[in-house]
């Protein structure tokens, strides 16, 4: 979805709000693990700023705050889960503006930014019991270090060194 820049750059306005709530269609996602992207609240507006390497040049910034959920599968049950995440930005926006169409496609924008949200593993799971199988068990990582370690012994010689 590309947002209309040219009242900005003719300076007629001194920003363009974006206010809006959107859903990132699913194109986006890939392999990223990501299954649902909907509802994503921002807050804020596309403005004009002095480019640092040239004074005279002036370049389309952003200040928004986006907030939302990722649906993403629960690393452990693979369950579709919600992961709940807020993102303030503030800064310059040049690759996602086409500086000749005069718009910035913001599924773009929000993609770039969200993505780097997205945990690697994630998980509700609180009983851990219920995971097991013939010769093997799910623990958690406090009862890996607390109990039950075959390799306390040779932690506590190597912190003794």
């Amino acid at each position: 979805m590309d947002i209309d820049l040219t009242a900005l750059h003719a300076h007629t306005v001194t920003r363009i709000d974006i206010t809006d709530t959107y859903s990132i269609p699913n194109t986006y996602f890939g392999t990223t693990g990501v299954k649902k992207l909907d509802n994503i609240i921002v807050t804020g507006y596309v403005y004009l700023t002095t480019s640092e390497e040239d004074i005279s040049e002036e370049v389309d910034s952003i200040n928004c705050k986006i907030e939302g959920n990722i649906v993403i599968e629960d690393s452990i049950s693979l369950e579709l889960v919600e992961y709940p995440f807020t993102i303030e930005y503030d800064d310059i926006i040049e690759e996602n503006c086409k500086k000749n169409e005069n718009t910035l496609d913001i599924f773009q924008f929000l993609w770039e930014n969200i993505v780097l949200e997205v945990p690697l593993q994630f998980t509700k799971v609180k009983d851990f019991s219920k995971f097991k199988g013939d010769g093997w068990r799910l623990v958690s990582e406090n009862e890996l270090t607390t109990t039950n370690n075959p390799f306390s012994e040779l932690l506590d010689k190597m912190k003794e060194e």
